[in-house]
């Protein structure tokens, strides 16, 4: 594994649904230590997520670009920011579980799809990355259904275990 790429909402920040404001963006418990960690390692990293808002008229694309530049400044800079802004129904090849967002995410970071891993927090996630031929790590939450956790390739308890397998692939 080359490259690690990351569901943003419920893996690297608290969801917020149809997130618009960047005063509300709340990394989730452990988050900075974890990518620290990688970073330190010098593994590139990225953030591929679906962001139905703007489609749906509830988020403009201004506003999710600051609440990603509000990411970065909790959380430092990422290689990459990989978007779906399409509604379910527009038939996109970007929204996940299809395999776009991690496609042109390594594209951009220089590495082949294989050499990533995909940390995410539902099947789609998990999805995207097989569709890709990237390995998934699951790191569920209270909103993770059941199916989902056991369809998974990989599941951790929280972001700091699945940095910690990754970092265990690379050691």
């Amino acid at each position: 594994m080359r490259a690690v790429l990351f569901d943003r909402d419920d893996t690297i920040i608290v969801d917020e649904p149809y997130l618009a404001d960047p005063k509300l963006v709340r990394p989730v418990p452990g988050a900075e230590q974890a990518l620290r960690t990688l970073r330190e390692a010098g593994i590139p990293l990225g953030v591929v997520s679906n962001q139905s808002g703007v489609a749906r008229g509830l988020v403009t694309e201004g506003e999710l670009a600051e609440v990603n530049a509000r990411v970065e400044e909790l959380l430092g800079p990422f290689g990459t920011w990989q978007m779906c802004v399409h509604a379910e129904s527009d038939g996109c090849d970007c929204r996940k579980p299809k395999p776009g967002l991690v496609i042109r995410a390594a594209s951009v970071l220089r590495v082949r799809p294989g050499e990533c891993v995909v940390i995410g927090d539902i099947g789609s996630d998990m999805g995207a990355a097989a569709a890709a031929g990237a390995r998934g790590i699951l790191v569920p939450t209270a909103r993770t259904r059941r199916a989902e956790i056991a369809a998974a390739p990989c599941v951790a308890t929280n972001l700091r275990e699945a940095v910690g397998m990754v970092m265990g692939e690379w050691g």
